[in-house]
């Protein structure tokens, strides 16, 4: 578990430091994925329609409701190495 939380914080580190910008979807994914890592389940208010990125980033990570935090930290640290 520790090694998996330091890698989850090196992948953070990573994610700062891409040679190109992802495209939005992938953006949305590295977003979603990182809150369920570090947070959990979405217990966030659903942002109103006018917020249109707000709601895009509460529907990402709304959609990875029931991912053990475990695993989505793994999905990200493999995502962000991907993309390095």
């Amino acid at each position: 578990m520790p090694d998996l939380k330091a890698a989850f914080a090196k992948a953070m580190a990573d994610s700062k430091n891409f040679s190109e910008r992802p495209d939005n979807m992938t953006l949305l994914k590295i977003y979603a994925l990182y809150k369920q890592g570090s947070v959990g389940d979405n217990a966030d208010k659903k942002p109103g329609f006018a917020d249109m990125v707000a709601r895009a980033k509460w529907d990402a990570w709304n959609n990875l409701k029931g991912t053990s935090q475990d695993d989505a930290m793994q999905q990200y640290i493999d995502l962000i190495a991907e993309l390095s």
